[in-house]
């Protein structure tokens, strides 16, 4: 599998710029090819298996979620409408990378063309970023209503959290734009394989036939800034939140109260870490096996876990459900429901 792989290699260098020096010329390739799984390449049916259902199962939770939210009239506070755009964007974010994965697996899809990578690279990280800062909104959010209940509904008015959503968007697809120019200012020359199975920032540098050392630098210090401000303020909010909690005398009352919040926290930790692992480091090079399977972690299973964690844990979505699901059921009006 390997060897046809790199054999598609010299194949794909098919444009070829002045000389720029002597005889001397550069050839640049128009495609990649995305090798995925190094360990795993016998396994192509298998893998195909487990990516269709999960892919499957966070586009019906997700989904189910963003229609509760959006069709049910109690769910229509803040807080649902953070949980649906979050669902929106876990969507969106497994969209742009496991179709071409189940693509590879199945009919050993490999190529994608440079203008695609690059595209694929971008919508990719400037949706990560908005999960960030989408997270970062729901944690201010539950600071606001564990630690100011009473100024809580004059706060976090419809404007104030329609204003956040706009700036998740523009925050999170202005903050990898720098890196993704400086990127496509690099020339790629060959080999064009990437040991991962998505396009991505520093399996992608390894690529260039030029210095990277300033793009690496530019790609950390945006990832660490996204990330460091995001968990920061993350991390304060919390911080007030337990401390509010704990001033609660009932243990009923602190448990109902930590439970509001729990889903959120859950998924931050298992967001953030292997972000921090994979995109805040001084060097490029990596194990392709090792950080495939951490990118997993954020790239697949969050966006999978997320509906189960807010639903499972949930009593106002849980009774969302079975009420539509009766009304689809008994063929009755839903719209009051």
């Amino acid at each position: 599998m390997r060897n046809s792989a790199e054999e598609k290699t010299s194949a794909n260098k098919d444009y070829v710029p002045p000389s720029l020096s002597g005889n001397e010329t550069l050839t640049y390739v128009t495609e990649f090819i995305i090798f995925g799984f190094p360990s795993l390449q016998n396994y192509q049916i298998i893998l195909f298996c487990v990516f269709l259902c999960i892919y499957l199962f966070t586009l019906c939770g997700n989904g189910i979620i963003f229609f509760l939210v959006t069709f049910t009239p109690h769910l229509k506070t803040p807080m649902y409408f953070f949980v649906s755009y979050l669902s929106f964007i876990d969507m969106s974010y497994t969209s742009v990378t496991i179709p071409k994965m189940l693509a590879k697996f199945l009919m050993n899809l490999d190529t994608i063309s440079f203008t695609a990578c690059f595209a694929q690279m971008y919508i990719y990280l400037s949706l990560g970023s908005a999960e960030c800062i989408l997270l970062t909104a729901m944690a201010y959010d539950r600071y606001l209503a564990i630690c100011s209940p009473l100024h809580y509904p004059i706060i976090m008015t419809k404007k104030l959290y329609l204003i956040l959503a706009v700036v998740v968007w523009i925050g999170g697809f202005a903050t990898p734009f720098t890196a993704l120019i400086l990127a496509l200012r690099l020339p790629f020359c060959g080999p064009n394989i990437i040991h991962h199975y998505y396009c991505d920032h520093p399996p992608l540098l390894q690529l260039a036939c030029a210095n990277t050392s300033l793009n690496v630098a530019i790609g950390s210090f945006c990832a660490a800034l996204i990330v460091f401000i995001s968990f920061t303020l993350i991390f304060i909010s919390y911080v007030k939140i337990i401390l509010a909690i704990l001033k609660i005398n009932s243990h009923a009352g602190r448990k109902k109260t930590f439970s509001t919040c729990a889903s959120h926290f859950v998924v931050v930790n298992v967001f953030f870490f292997p972000i921090i692992f994979m995109y805040i480091r001084p060097t490029a090079s990596y194990s392709s096996d090792v950080d495939s399977l951490v990118a997993l972690l954020y790239t697949v299973l969050t966006p999978m876990m997320n509906p189960v964690i807010y639903s499972l844990r949930n009593k106002d979505i849980k009774v969302a459900f079975l009420k539509k699901l009766s009304c689809k059921l008994t063929r009755t009006n839903c719209n009051t429901v």
